[in-house]
């Protein structure tokens, strides 16, 4: 395993000790950043709508495939989760939250009128939870055709999950990053030549103002900045998508990953955020903000899509391909936050396959 995560993944008091001022500067800089971004697909979202708005993807029905959403109980996770229902699959959905569970489980079930919708436990700030998921997934002997990584958060207040890590990179990224190896195994028995798995991630803009330093991913030499966490577990799943494509396509596994990017999106996941901005979320979001169903529609797109049937490492963004953070394709980066994230996620350092 990779030691104890708590310490591994520990800021040292000398550290921590950094002047007030350069956490001013640091926070301010992330946070003109984030917000540089937000505002720039804001307004692509304003002029995308006065131009007729955003098309929900034509997909046909997929009856006989199995598919895992995160974070499938609220936000884009339940608009994903709820059209993979429409299109016929059977969707697992992983959360946190059981006391919802049970009436959005209801609710999809009777919408859709598919009765293949489940609800299983787990919580992407416990690796030991994540560990169960897998196996009490596995556990069931169904097959697992798509695996949408969507659960996270977002500008949360200093904190660490259960195993010590810093809250953005541990629950947006390392719980992923461990859920879609010990996953990768079913993945690759349930695809085929012709109909491959695919592992969806979902994705945001703030990547491209991102830093990562795959000796430090947590960033613990510096002072705490939200913004600065989100941005970094967002290119952290960049990364970690890129790299996975590549040795899946190296090993000729049939099994493809992409990323989606949902835009900005009407969630809750703003409550976090500057009041500021929640307060244009209350006036403006009707226009400015992406429905769920919108944000959704993009996962989906790449979830069951016949035209990416057997294509991988792409960045999507509105069912189009676009270019990702120019860092994002560094094959050296890549494999050195692979090679870190496996050691502090206790995983040999390789594809992982199975349940460890």
């Amino acid at each position: 395993m990779g030691g104890d995560p708590g310490l591994t993944a520990g800021r040292s008091e000398a550290e921590g000790a950094e002047p007030v001022a350069m956490l001013t500067l640091g926070a301010l800089r992330a946070t003109v950043l984030v917000y540089a971004v937000g505002a720039a697909v804001l307004l692509a979202q304003l002029l995308r709508r006065l131009r007729g708005g955003f098309q929900e993807p034509a997909l046909p029905a997929q009856p006989d495939r199995v598919a895992i959403v995160t974070g499938g109980t609220d936000g884009i996770g339940l608009a994903t989760a709820r059209r993979l229902a429409w299109l016929g699959m059977c969707v697992v959905i992983a959360g946190n939250n059981a006391a919802k569970a049970n009436d959005v489980v209801s609710r999809i079930r009777e919408e859709t009128k598919n009765e293949k919708v489940h609800f299983l436990f787990c919580d992407l700030a416990s690796l030991r939870s994540v560990r169960k998921f897998a196996r009490d997934f596995l556990s069931r002997g169904l097959p697992l055709h798509v695996l949408v990584n969507n659960a996270g958060v977002m500008m949360v207040p200093p904190g660490r999950t259960e195993d010590g890590f810093e809250h953005h990179f541990g629950v947006n990224f390392l719980g992923h990053f461990l859920l879609t190896h010990l996953l990768l195994g079913a993945l690759t028995s349930a695809g085929s030549p012709g109909q491959r798995s695919r592992v969806v991630t979902v994705a945001s803009a703030t990547h491209y103002v991102g830093e990562l330093d795959p000796a430090d991913p947590q960033d613990w030499k510096s002072p705490y900045s939200a913004h600065a966490a989100y941005a970094r577990s967002k290119l952290a799943l960049v990364l970690f998508s890129q790299r996975l494509q590549r040795l899946l396509a190296a090993r000729g596994d049939p099994v493809t990953a992409n990323l989606v990017d949902p835009g900005v999106v009407d969630t809750a996941l703003f409550r976090h955020v500057w009041w500021g901005t929640r307060a244009v979320q209350r006036v403006l979001g009707w226009l400015l903000f992406k429905t769920p169903d919108e944000g959704a529609w993009t996962s989906v797109y790449a979830a069951a899509a016949p035209e990416l049937e057997g294509v991988g490492g792409r960045y999507l963004y509105n069912e189009a391909e676009t270019e990702p953070l120019g860092l994002a394709r560094d094959v050296e980066l890549q494999a050195r936050l692979w090679a870190e994230s496996c050691r502090l996620a206790g995983i040999p350092d390789g594809t992982g396959f199975g349940v460890e």
